[in-house]
């Protein structure tokens, strides 16, 4: 090739031109499994709606003074909004169906890294669970992560011995054979999709009354395990370094039963570490709950009018007692609870419409996940 002369080898060229295509195919292939995987997965937007909670909390974080995390003992049995109309009160429930703790601590993890929440309430009704329990609820709090190191760690830690690491990250592996389960909603929700809660409430405004309690089974061991007291501290240490309280509490559903050696440890440990822990079980009458009429479920949650109840209730308490503010005066948190508390009220009319036509939540039919 003379000097100054800008033509390339043949094989050059070739190669570069291969490796073109090369690249185009690897692009092409990652979007058909991305979108595949998009088209595939569940997208909880009717009957299970706890799958879809997960993800709903990113766009709406930000200026939240009280954060709960847990599993259905909060995002069924406190509503944000009615301790928002008591107290002024700016909350948020980061809870999924049968939260383990140890998922507790990597969203929680994601909270503080959204946000400066002032006091963190964990109810330590999962506790109990010392390993992980089911494919299924993992992957209705771990899926709605964003891809991250938290959502690696918890993807670790919640595993079990049948899973596999990489579905996690690539849903198509794992969701290929719902091929031929595919509706209407998979396509209607592949981008986007509805909001199922508000402010983190699964909100529920059927009545089925508690007529009797269960007899509670007798455990051949009462002990905590090891595994859940170490993310507990996790949990506290996460909340010390971040400038937030900590306060455990134990929700106020019946069933399952909460064993009084359950509690006592409880009690112990809140007391080394200088933490409060409330049992709202003793004060279902303080509180003026009314298991014939504020549970949907026999007991096991709270409906709407219990979930108010007990919010009312403890927005009382956290205004006396744990100094948080009243947001109400301030114009732009006014403005953007003014449109939660709109939700709010439309999702409870439209509960109510579909109750007085048919008599049950249609929308319901098949049942929550826990």
């Amino acid at each position: 090739m003379r000097r100054g002369d800008s033509k390339q080898p043949m094989g050059l060229k070739t190669g570069k031109r291969h490796a073109a295509a090369l690249l185009a195919a690897l692009l092409c292939t990652a979007a058909a499994v991305w979108f595949l995987g998009r088209l595939t997965e569940p997208k909880y937007m009717s009957g299970v709606l706890e799958g879809a909670m997960t993800a709903e909390y990113y766009p709406e974080a930000g200026e939240h003074d009280v954060i709960f995390i847990g599993d259905c003992e909060v995002y069924e049995n406190f509503s944000p909004v009615a301790m928002w109309r008591e107290a002024g009160i700016t909350s948020y429930i980061r809870g999924s169906a049968q939260q383990l703790i140890w998922q507790s601590y990597y969203l929680l993890r994601e909270v503080f890294r959204e946000e400066s929440p002032k006091l963190v309430v964990y109810n330590v009704q999962a506790m109990h669970y010392g390993e992980p329990q089911s494919e299924a609820y993992n992957r209705m709090t771990l899926d709605g992560m964003p891809l991250s190191l938290n959502k690696l760690m918890a993807i670790r830690d919640s595993m079990t011995e049948e899973e596999e690491y990489l579905s996690y990250l690539i849903p198509l592996l794992r969701y290929h054979s719902r091929w031929n389960e595919l509706t209407e909603e998979d396509w209607r929700y592949l981008f986007s999709r509805d909001r199922v809660t508000v402010a983190g409430y699964l909100m529920r405004a059927d009545v089925k009354p508690m007529n009797r309690l269960p007899s509670a089974p007798i455990l051949d061991d009462y002990a905590i395990a090891p595994r859940c007291w170490d993310y507990l501290e996790k949990i506290y240490r996460l909340c010390q370094d971040n400038g937030a309280r900590l306060l455990l509490i134990k929700s106020s559903s019946v069933w399952p039963y909460w064993y009084p050696e359950w509690d006592a440890q409880f009690v112990e440990w809140a007391e080394e570490h200088g933490v409060d822990y409330i049992n709202f079980l003793p004060m279902e009458e303080e509180i003026g709950l009314d298991m014939s009429h504020d549970t949907y479920d026999a007991g096991l949650h709270l409906n709407v009018y219990g979930a108010e109840k007990l919010s009312v209730w403890f927005a009382r308490l956290l205004r006396d007692n744990y100094g948080i503010s009243d947001r109400r005066n301030d114009p732009e948190t006014r403005e953007r609870w003014a449109e939660t508390c709109a939700r709010y009220d439309a999702l409870l009319d439209a509960q109510l419409r579909e109750i007085e036509e048919y008599g049950y939540l249609k929308s319901w039919t098949l049942g929550n996940a826990e």
